[in-house]
């Protein structure tokens, strides 16, 4: 056989070797796409080189931390003088109370905040601290919605609400999923059903409130309103996992948005992560003084981390914020974004291929369906098959977008005129081709 010239399989093989799958996450193996996963050499604003050195437009920006794009010079600049102070003290420092009081400025809910170190850490930590401050047990969560990998957050929907849910990776025992109850996503019914069965022993509903792990699906306002409210009646707590959300769709994050449909809405526990480290490893959970002063050391409550707040992480973090808070930016964000979705909707039309998209701020997701899907079971009618070449198709092109179909997209501030034009021209020829 002749050996391969493709770098990229040539580290692919080599990683196999020695790291399971040849990644350090599975979505990174193209798994669900197929073929050969790109080796990332360096990045430049909407732009990544792979080991072949060819270039891409990215949308992914690192599965959306990247809204500034990669490498913006004032965010390069803090992590530089970060770093050359020191990289880790285990101890405080000043950069993490500013960007704790930069989060709460901008997010009224956010009365107080922890900083730890990834999304799966942070959603952990509140489910924790919710069950901590009710003194309940069960947990509501929705089918699609992915809250990291906890073992009580991997499980699918059982056949009844009275059965809750089964797991959905080995090595998770049944009983310690017993307490989490799965419903469907924007289903109203289910959502009543559930409190009705289980209201006093409900510490809290999680939920993203849109969708990024299902591509891209909102949450209705009459859902969300009706979320709120029974959280409030029962006496749970209303978690809302903007991992993604949080700074990608707007300052104040999704729950902003609610709130200017639902007056007096807010969740009682948010979740951040991704764009709040600008790309480093470093995410937040935070909510009234008096539930989070339930953690240790004032309250009960036991959570640390050696590394939350880590100093070259929270300058990272802190210098992203501080560009994303400039008059105007996520005005020019959507637009951007929007109109990438209205030319891709354009095209598919033009091709005669069923195509339906959306998008907040900078994140967007589209499907190869004629309308919107409203939770899981719809999103799985997207035909597999076909959105894998439109993937392969694109790549081959020099557009990268997720190697799933039930990933969002990210647009960043770096996209300009010609990346956009590119992508839809891209896309011309491959909806011709399916």
């Amino acid at each position: 056989m002749t050996p391969s010239t493709d770098r990229n399989q040539q580290l692919f093989d080599r990683a196999r070797r020695i790291i399971p799958g040849g990644v350090n996450s599975p979505v990174r193996a193209f798994r669900a796409v197929g073929g050969t996963p790109r080796f990332v050499q360096r990045a430049q604003g909407p732009h990544f080189w792979d080991a072949d050195g060819r270039r891409y437009i990215d949308y992914i920006g690192s599965w959306g931390p990247m809204i500034l794009g990669h490498g913006h010079p004032a965010v390069v600049e803090a992590v530089q003088r970060a770093v050359r102070d020191g990289f880790s003290f285990g101890a405080p420092t000043e950069r993490e109370i500013e960007l704790a009081e930069a989060v709460a400025a901008v997010m009224p809910a956010l009365e107080m905040v922890r900083l730890v170190s990834s999304g799966t850490e942070a959603a952990m930590s509140a489910i924790r601290l919710a069950r901590g401050a009710t003194g309940r047990s069960k947990l509501v969560k929705f089918e699609g919605c992915y809250h990291g990998h906890a073992d009580s957050l991997l499980v699918k929907a059982g056949s009844g609400l009275a059965t809750f849910g089964n797991p959905t990776s080995a090595g998770v025992p049944a009983e310690v999923v017993q307490h989490t109850i799965v419903l469907e996503y924007n289903n109203l019914a289910q959502l009543e059903e559930a409190f009705a069965l289980h209201g006093r022993d409900i510490a809290c509903l999680m939920i993203e409130p849109i969708a990024g792990n299902m591509n891209f699906v909102r949450a209705g306002v009459d859902f969300m309103r009706r979320c709120r409210e029974l959280c409030t009646q029962h006496g749970a707590l209303l978690v809302f996992d903007e991992v993604m959300t949080g700074f990608r769709v707007g300052l104040g994050g999704a729950q902003a948005h609610y709130a200017q449909q639902i007056p007096g809405f807010r969740p009682d526990l948010s979740v951040l992560g991704k764009v709040i480290g600008g790309g480093m490893p470093l995410a937040a959970f935070g909510g009234p003084r008096a539930i989070m002063e339930q953690l240790a050391p004032l309250g009960p409550v036991y959570q640390a981390g050696t590394l939350s707040g880590n100093p070259v992480a929270t300058a990272c973090g802190l210098a992203t914020l501080q560009e994303v808070g400039k008059p105007g930016f996520y005005e020019s964000l959507g637009a951007k974004t929007r109109g990438l979705m209205e030319q891709l909707a354009a095209a598919a039309r033009q091709a005669g291929v069923p195509f339906c998209a959306d998008s907040e701020g900078g994140m967007f997701g589209f499907f190869l369906l004629p309308q919107l899907p409203r939770n899981y079971g719809e999103v799985m009618k997207t035909d597999g098959a076909r959105f894998n070449k439109l993937f392969h198709g694109l790549l081959d092109r020099g557009v990268y977008i997720a190697p799933a179909l039930y990933e969002a997209g990210f647009v960043s501030a770096a996209h300009g005129e010609q990346e956009i034009a590119e992508t839809v021209a891209a896309a011309k020829e491959v909806f011709a081709a399916l």
